[in-house]
């Protein structure tokens, strides 16, 4: 039950249980050996919070800004590709739960419900998440639907040229949508609640692309459809197209960090892509104190990457960053429940930052700073 699921790991764990295998190993799976993805949560031990004491704190205030609008909790929903794949609730139910917790909800082009339908779904704070399809005229087109469907932002996600070597999509032959074979249909007796709401829903594909998309790798789909030769150039075009707030996400250099405000970027989400590009790339964590250094005001910073406590949370706010995002908890909790499962997530990080606020002495997210944080030898 969902009720008994008191941290993330939890909500994993029964997600496990009742996903299909090719699903629940796309969710928790990276490239390579895992490493970063290993390590963008492992980092966050190296990082005490140093708590003051008789402060007085009894309320806090959770709320934040971001690109202008006001969030009540300092963490927003990432993009994630294909969630009607985990529960036939898909991306309706992140972006409702989103809206619920007074946050911003993130759409992925390769969404499973299509921009205009999330667009009418809530009145929240929705951003959408772009890659860069090789035909412009197709980038344009998505462009002036998110604008037209509300959505405020948007993030070019620029760590994916080409896809990481997931290898256990490739052992389990992940395809969206899935491919019938007889390892799949032995795994979907193995998952039957999953079964039960994939047989009984309507056809999964990639709802903003054309209807006859095939059934095929990931890899072999961005290959053939993504422009791996995209530059700064081009991504100054981009802006221009979209005449708006925008967020770089997948950065982890320095120097990058300041060609993204140089080029016109709002805010910088600080990302390896969950560990599932590069394997060895270096922690979202510990990046934000160089970056933070480097471009100081001129960009919003955004953590990408191992949240998975309130902890997490304040270390990255208290070194600089203006908002986390995450997606492998509130997957976790779809996979396990639909909206209830996701609902569940964000209200374990809710309810376990306000508790943590108090016990650090801070009463608004307003007075975190480094001071609350201390590097270990």
């Amino acid at each position: 039950m969902l009720t008994h699921c008191h941290n993330i790991e939890d909500l994993r764990i029964a997600a496990r249980k009742r996903a299909h295998r090719m699903v629940f190993d796309y969710i928790d799976g990276a490239a390579d050996d895992e490493a970063a993805m290993r390590n963008n949560g492992h980092q966050f031990s190296g990082y005490d919070l140093v708590h003051r004491v008789l402060t007085g704190v009894d309320q806090v205030d959770t709320s934040t800004t971001l690109l202008g609008r006001k969030i009540d909790i300092p963490f927003i929903i990432s993009p994630s590709a294909g969630n009607r794949l985990f529960h036939t609730q898909g991306e309706r139910a992140v972006a409702r739960a989103a809206s619920e917790f007074g946050t911003i909800y993130s759409l992925s082009t390769l969404s499973t419900v299509s921009i205009e339908e999330i667009g009418r779904l809530t009145s929240g704070p929705k951003w959408f998440q772009l890659y860069v399809w090789k035909d412009r005229g197709l980038v344009k087109e998505m462009l002036a639907r998110a604008r037209m469907s509300g959505f405020e932002a948007l993030i070019l996600t620029v760590d994916m040229p080409i896809t990481g070597n997931r290898e256990r999509d490739l052992h389990n032959r992940f395809t969206i949508p899935p491919k019938i074979t007889p390892a799949q249909i032995w795994h979907a007796l193995r998952a039957p609640r999953w079964t039960a709401d994939y047989l009984m829903g309507p056809a999964i594909r990639y709802a903003n692309l054309s209807a006859d998309t095939p059934a095929i790798s990931l890899a072999a789909f961005v290959a053939g459809q993504l422009h791996a030769g995209f530059n700064w150039r081009d991504a100054e075009w981009l802006l221009g197209e979209w005449n708006g707030p925008s967020v770089i996400k997948g950065v982890v250099d320095t120097d990058d960090a300041a060609k993204a405000v140089s080029t016109g970027f709002n805010a910088i989400a600080i990302s390896n892509h969950g560990g599932r590009q590069l394997d060895a790339s270096p922690a979202p964590i510990d990046m934000l104190p160089p970056i933070a250094d480097k471009v100081g005001d001129a960009a919003e910073l955004i953590v990408d990457g191992g949240i998975r406590r309130s902890t997490d949370i304040l270390k990255s706010l208290a070194l600089g960053a203006r908002a986390v995002s995450f997606a492998r908890p509130y997957l976790y909790g779809l996979a396990a429940g639909g909206q209830q499962g996701v609902t569940r997530a964000l209200d374990l990080f809710t309810t376990s930052l306000r508790r943590d606020m108090v016990l650090l002495g801070v009463q608004s997210i307003s007075e975190l700073n480094r001071d609350f944080v201390r590097r270990r030898a």
